[in-house]
Formats: C-alpha cells, structure tokens, sequence
C-alpha cells in the first residue's frame, strides 16, 4: 500500500476529515479478452448514452468494531483477485461502442480513506450519501477500475464502506454477493470456490446455438408486444411522451397492514406473494391509466441458473411484461400473472443493440413510440437491501408514507419493493405531469386496501374504484382507442401539421381497409377504426412516405396521445368547409398510401 495525502474537494459539506489515498495492488488469474456479454452490451449502451446517476450503482457495507484500515483494504484486494468481473476493462475506440470486454491479471485500485474526529448522528445516511455522490462522474469504460471506493473511519477506526460500482461490471446481486463475501473474509472464513462463471465464459454460453436460439425467442416475444400492445400506459390530456424525463420525488411507503395483507391474499389464492403483489400493481396500474392491459418493465437479474448465480458481473436487462386485465375478478388475474411472468423472465435475455433495432423499425413501421413508462423491480428476495440505508430499519410503521429527496428519470412510473415482510415497503417515483402529490400517495395506500380485499376474497375488477378510490385517467370524448393505444386526433393533426410545415392537415377515424367515414360511412362489422390524415399539399411534391417518415420523427417528443396515421391521402387544395371530413373525401385524390411501403397514385 502507497499512501498518499490529498485535499478533500468531492463531499466539501461534510464533516472535517482527512482525506489519504491508499492504492492497493492485486493480482488474480491470467489475461483474457472475450466479446461482451449481452449483459454488458446492455448496460454499456445506457452508460454511454444516460446520466451517470441514473446508470452509476451504489452501496454502503458496515465494517465491523475492532477492524483495521489493513484488513478492510486486504479484504479488497482478495475480492478483486477473486472476481473477473472487478479487473475487467472494456477497451474501445473513440466515438464507438465497446464489443470486448479484457480482464487484467494484475493491477492496482485506490481507496479514498476519509478519518473523522466525529461522525454525523446518522453514521449510515452518512455513509450513503458519500456512496451516491461517488456516482455522479462518468467511469471511463476504458481504463478505469470499475470501483470507486471510499473508507470511512473514526479516529483512524473504519466505520462504513461506500462503494459506486460501474454498471458494466455488478448488478444488485453482484453487490449482494460482494457484500456478503467481504463480511465473510472480514470474519476470518474461508470462501468457497467459485461455481459460476466469469463474463467471458458466460459470453460464449449466450454466443453459443442455444444462446442464440434463446436471444431470437426473446426478440420474438417483444416485437409481438411492441407491436400490439399500448405504447404509452399513461396517454392521456396532462401526460407527457416517455422521452421526456421529469423530476419526481420519492415517496416510501412502509404498511405492517400491507405486509399483512399480502400474505393473507397469497395464502387465500394459493400463489407466491411476488406473483400477488405483481398481479395488485398491474391491476391498479391499468386502473388508473385506462387501459385494457398493463405494459410494465421488470428488471431482470437473469439468474435463474447456477452457472450465473452468484457470478459477479452484470446479467440485468428487463423482461416485458404485458399482462391483459380483463378477467372478472382478482383471483382470475393472480392465476394469470403466474404465467405471464414466468414468460416476461423467460424472454429477457437478448441482444440488446439487436432489440433497439427492432424497437425502432417496429415503431417506425406502426406509426408510435414505444414508452418504457412504468417499471415495478422487486429487490425484497436479495439478501440484503441495496438502495439505501433507509431500507432497512423502521419496521415498526402500521403504515405510514414518507416523501423524500427529487430524481429525474425518464419513466413515468418507478417502484422498488424492499421488503414484503413484516412491512410492506415500496419506495415510488410518479411523474408531476400525471400524479399530484395526493394522487402519488392514494395510489400507494390503495395497492394497500387492493391486497387487504384480496386476503378477504375475491375482488371484482369492476370495483377497483370502489375498493382502492383510485380513479381511471379522464380523457373525454374526444379521444379514441386506435390499434389498441388511446390516441388524441387534435394532438395527431397538430403533429402532422408540424411535419409537413403547416399544410393544411384534416385527420379523420375511418373504418375499414378501405377508409369509410367517422361513423356515418358503411363498414364492416367490428372493423378496426384508424386515422387517416388528409393533406393538401398545393405545389409541393409531398408524398406519404415523407410525411410518414416526417410525423414520426415528431412523435418521441409530440405530446401524449399521439400516432401516426394509418394512411395519408394527397389532395391538391382544401375544401371550402376544412373542418368536414366528408368534403375532404370529396375531393381529387392525387396520391394515397401507408407511408410504409408502395403507394397508389391516381391520374389527376
């Protein structure tokens, strides 16, 4: 160990302390270099492209009484000499994404010791906040140890560890089995060997005929999703698109009385308490939005199979759930959502850059957006709660809701369930746009009274309002259901509008393959309605694949409700009455079509 004093300029309102770095050297295994895991190749992707507090993890591990700052930074080094995954770099040109991730069989790591003559009263939420500052630089996939780690210590005696982790090399139960294995060796125990494997292992696993297989089934099953399903869950007046981060401020519930009640719903119905509360969520979730169904991101840790069980890397990426609500009751939809789930799990192993692509030729090819709007992630199975100290005390609440510190993320709706014994606690980000502070805290409190009518009996879908005095999203009439999204014709017309540099626009729901009018034409029977957009384009040279491609550049940032036309039809001028549907169709047509493919011009 090299010590060397430096001035404390990253936490300048803390405490007095003295900042020493202490640089560790390590060695592990031999050099290797492999491809990506599509772990890796996922996270990377968001550390490269989103905020670093937004991708950036952290944690904080205690350091028991009678510890040396010696022993804490040998335990380190074991852990990096032990785990691949830590001494794992990922080399890349500029301007280009990494393909192959290099693990070094040697190196050094530092460990900012920060010595205090006292502790704040709340050494843990000391600690934590020290953890999460850590997080808001940007780690340089290329050189730097993917650790940042700083020791805090009373009077030269280490108190706290508070670690942020690059993402491309832990997840949640990464950090978990770190922080496990580092009380183990402070204790003195022996590890055993290590039965998972290492990323570049794991790599040639996805890489191999059966991974590929599995990728391409999971690429499979969200296209059908993103194809059919609602792009946004919250479209409605005061929404904003997905691409749009908002600032939200977390508000924690803790409910002995929803502990309670979760368990008393799983024993009643007979299925797992993280299947029940999933099943509560969604319900009331597709309740407030409206919707026939709920689109909702999982997060996924991917280790389902001891080969990656406890490999000490990153395996997250999400699994989709899409789960149709329209059962009569409850009980109808647990049994549902047992399915569902394991079938969102099943499929959330992919390529990520190949996802990305589809997402984008998918949406293209419907005329939307699709809106990573509602995440639900479920920590409470880890051994030990990873974001945040606060997780783990008060359990003493029969419930209580708790307002904490604004983060800005571009969802519209965040959960984290810590705990689900003997609390219930969830921790919820809502977006301002679509929850005012006292619907943020009835949506919560009526997840509560949902599972305490659930552990009763069965609950009637139609009786959510009733039961949990959440309210359905209110659109009025002028809003329609179109290829199964809520979309707002005035918003499409003035996007469209936008698009193709204020031509005039008239967009119209039609029936039929055929575009038959606004419910006074003749269609057939349970035909699905859709928008067509007139435009007159006078002397320009518009066609529909410009305007579609047009309007659908618009669309990430358009206001909610907004979809492109299912068909464009060209007409020179406007008619003399532009607010009738009827007299548009009236007139020349000069060019019609999807703006998807071929189109149809008539002879004018």
């Amino acid at each position: 160990m090299t010590p060397a004093a430096g001035k404390d300029t990253m936490h300048p309102n803390r405490p007095h302390t003295t900042t020493t770095t202490v640089t560790v050297a390590y060695a592990g295994g031999e050099e290797r270099r492999g491809p990506l895991t599509m772990g890796q190749a996922n996270m990377i992707r968001c550390i490269l492209r989103d905020d670093p507090t937004h991708i950036n993890i952290h944690d904080v591990w205690p350091v028991p009484e009678g510890t040396t700052v010696e022993a804490v930074t040998d335990v380190l080094r074991a852990l990096a000499g032990r785990h691949e995954g830590l001494r794992t770099t990922f080399p890349h040109p500029p301007g280009a994404a990494p393909v192959d991730q290099v693990v070094s069989a040697e190196g050094t790591f530092t460990v900012t010791v920060l010595d205090h003559a006292e502790l704040p009263a709340d050494p843990a939420g000391y600690a934590e906040s020290v953890a999460r500052a850590a997080r808001a630089a940007r780690f340089d996939l290329e050189r730097e140890f993917p650790l940042r780690i700083t020791l805090l210590t009373l009077a030269g005696a280490p108190v706290h560890v508070a670690l942020a982790f690059s993402h491309a090399v832990a997840d949640g139960s990464a950090m978990a089995i770190l922080r496990e294995e580092f009380a183990e060796l402070l204790a003195g125990k022996e590890l055993p060997g290590l039965t998972s494997l290492p990323p570049v292992d794991l790599a040639s696993v996805e890489a191999s005929p059966a991974g590929l297989r599995k990728s391409a089934a999971s690429l499979r099953y969200w296209e059908r999703i993103i194809r059919t399903g609602p792009q946004e869950m919250f479209a409605e007046p005061r929404g904003r698109r997905p691409g749009t981060d908002e600032e939200a401020r977390q508000l924690t519930l803790r409910s002995r009385r929803g502990g309670r009640a979760l368990a008393g719903a799983a024993r009643r119905t007979g299925h797992p308490e993280a299947t029940v509360l999933m099943a509560a969520w969604c319900a009331l979730v597709a309740h407030r939005a409206g919707q026939d169904s709920c689109v909702t991101a999982v997060p996924s840790a991917n280790r389902f199979h001891p080969r990656v069980a406890r490999s000490v890397t990153t395996t997250s990426q999400d699994a989709l759930l899409h789960l149709d609500v329209r059962v009569p009751g409850f009980d109808a939809l647990v049994a549902r959502t047992w399915g569902a789930v394991l079938n969102a799990y099943r499929h959330s192993q992919f390529d990520s850059v190949r996802l990305w692509e589809m997402i984008d030729r998918v949406t293209a090819e419907r005329g939307s957006h699709f809106g990573r709007d509602v995440v639900f992630n479920d920590v409470s199975a880890l051994p030990a709660p990873l974001l945040g100290t606060d997780t783990q005390d008060r359990d003493d609440a029969e419930q209580e809701l708790t307002w904490g510190p604004p983060q800005t993320l571009p969802t519209r709706l965040l959960a984290f369930t810590y705990r689900t014994a003997p609390q219930l606690h969830i921790s919820l980000w809502a977006a301002p746009s679509l929850f005012t502070p006292e619907e943020a805290e009835g949506f919560l409190a009526g997840l509560v009274l949902l599972l305490e009518a659930a552990a009763a009996g069965d609950v009637p879908m139609e009786a959510l309002t009733e039961v949990t005095a959440v309210r359905p999203a209110e659109r009025g009439p002028a809003w329609l259901r179109v290829d199964g999204c809520w979309v707002s014709p005035a918003a499409v017309r003035e996007t469209i509008g936008r698009a193709v540099d204020g031509l005039p626009v008239r967009v119209a729901e039609e029936l039929g393959p055929d575009g038959t009018a606004d419910g006074t034409a003749e269609g057939a029977a349970g035909a699905e309605p859709h928008l067509t957009a007139y435009i007159a384009r006078g002397d320009t040279s518009l066609t529909p694949e410009q305007a579609h491609r047009a309007v659908t550049a618009l669309i990430p940032a358009a206001g909610s409700g907004v979809l492109a036309p299912h068909r464009y039809v060209l007409v020179e001028n406007p008619p003399t009455e532009p607010e009738r549907s009827d007299a548009w169709r009236r007139l020349q047509i000069i060019e019609e079509g999807t703006g998807r493919g071929r189109q149809v011009r008539h002879e004018r």
